[in-house]
């Protein structure tokens, strides 16, 4: 089993000019085929590029390399875009299921709170990160809710596949944001979106998280250092990390 580390939309800092980041896909290799956990910027998006894409555009360096879509790499890694039936999602901000028009025949595993807000009337700032067209070809979804289940203390669901996969609410970023973690030969993964900075730092100030990311960081901080089996990824990784691959 590995798990393959993606870069699926390069966004830089315009100052400092040494924040240069992408954002964090997954590609777990399980007993029901590859699984995507988020997909990045979708194939169409590079074409016909969104109104919340243009602003990124001007508040960031964006690249924009087609060669970054998720099935783009997925190929790259010797898989038809059909070898990919499930996809799981830890928000549906624009950068991270654009992808999903990519795999037509995948299956959608989210939180049910997350595809209500993405399908609702926006109700607060981060909902404008929703764009609609991302499921305009109708996928299948799985929705999930609280199970009354928990993963090393938090509360969780479990995924349908093997090697475990837990699905952990980790609500505020968006209204129904979900970490994912996924067992290892060595522990676990433990994939916590955009419920923490990069490499869970402390490098911006706490009140600018909380209100971009939610109120997750410092308690992730504490998990982090009191499961050291655990290892902890973010929806945005600076862009080094990408060169070790995989897992």
């Amino acid at each position: 089993m590995s798990i393959h580390f993606l870069n699926c939309f390069t966004c830089n800092a315009r100052a400092p000019l040494d924040w240069r980041s992408g954002t964090l896909c997954l590609l777990v290799e399980t007993d029901q085929g590859p699984v995507l956990v988020d997909t990045g910027l979708g194939q169409d998006d590079y074409i016909h590029q969104t109104s919340i894409l243009r602003i990124f555009q001007v508040i960031t360096i964006v690249p924009l390399n087609p060669q970054e879509a998720a099935v783009r790499q997925v190929a790259h890694l010797g898989y038809q875009p059909e070898d990919v039936r499930h996809i799981v999602l830890t928000h549906m901000h624009f950068d991270h299921c654009g992808g999903l028009p990519d795999f037509p025949h995948a299956t959608i595993h989210v939180h049910r709170r997350e595809y209500e807000a993405f399908a609702g009337r926006p109700r607060r700032w981060t909902d404008l990160g929703y764009v609609r067209r991302h499921i305009a070809h109708q996928p299948e979804f799985v929705l999930y809710d609280d199970t009354g289940s928990s993963w090393l203390g938090l509360t969780a669901t479990r995924l349908p596949f093997e090697p475990a996969m837990w699905l952990v609410p980790l609500f505020g970023h968006t209204r129904g944001h979900c970490g994912v973690a996924v067992q290892t030969e060595s522990g676990w993964l433990f994939h916590v979106g955009d419920a923490a900075p990069i490499d869970l730092g402390e490098y911006a100030p706490g009140w600018l998280v909380r209100v971009a990311l939610g109120p997750h960081a410092p308690r992730l901080r504490e998990f982090g250092a009191a499961h050291t089996r655990v290892r902890m990824t973010t929806g945005h990784m600076w862009l080094d990390f990408f060169e070790q691959g995989a897992e």
